[in-house]
């Protein structure tokens, strides 16, 4: 009588293969033991597309962004980088009820508003309790704050030392000098940049003119009446 029982073939990768006895290894099922082993080493990740609610966050800021960078030094891809993954693009509650876009908390030294709401806090038990963060009147006071904050801070000073086009370098530093406690922080920014072509903002510029020589220009230029 034929044994129909199972038999261990082998362990390949940390995977036991257990096979009937009586079946043979046919192409398609060497193909389909290739195709597993493949997806088990290269797991299949769907392409991330451009979410529509993040480009309008985009270009309702961008400018702002470019402004601080000339303040600052900053670069504008890191600070719209960072207020899409604090508040998701705005729509967080934080954003929404407190303008805060940069997830900043009071620190001792805030004499501004406050708004109270559970992040990574915990008290002496280990629960979580409301923490403490920025409030703000606008959104653009957020941004510039933001700015204020990495130039005032002492660990973030050496950051200051790459160039405003350097945003790897800028989203490395953020996450050692410990700006957010999640261990993927770095990543998360420059995936945001590269998704969103954000490193383009770094290559802008803000020229102020006076308010004069515009009304100036506009009546040179201005079609003579006939």
């Amino acid at each position: 009588m034929q044994n129909t029982g199972i038999r261990q073939i082998g362990i390949e990768f940390g995977m036991r293969i257990l096979i009937p006895l009586t079946c043979q290894f046919s192409q398609p099922m060497l193909f389909i033991k290739a195709s597993l082993l493949l997806l088990f080493f290269f797991p299949w990740h769907p392409k991330e597309e451009q979410k529509p609610y993040v480009l309008i966050y985009i270009e309702q800021y961008k400018y702002v962004a470019i402004d601080e960078m000339e303040r600052s030094g900053i670069p504008a891809s890191i600070i719209m980088a960072q207020a899409i993954v604090e508040t998701n693009a705005g729509t967080s509650n934080l954003a929404r009820k407190s303008n805060n876009h940069f997830g900043i908390k009071c620190k001792e030294y805030w004499t501004g508003g406050t708004y109270f709401s559970p992040d990574d806090d915990r008290d002496s038990n280990g629960n979580i309790i409301p923490s403490c963060f920025r409030l703000y009147d606008t959104p653009t006071d957020s941004y510039r704050d933001h700015s204020d904050f990495l130039m005032m801070t002492q660990h973030y000073q050496g950051l200051f030392g790459y160039d405003k086009t350097e945003y790897a370098e800028w989203a490395k530093g953020l996450q050692l000098c410990g700006y957010a406690t999640d261990i993927q922080y770095a990543d998360k920014l420059i995936k945001m940049i590269k998704l969103y072509g954000l490193d383009e903002l770094d290559y802008y510029t803000v020229q102020y003119v006076e308010r004069s020589s515009l009304e100036n220009a506009e009546a040179t230029t201005a079609p003579k009446s006939k």
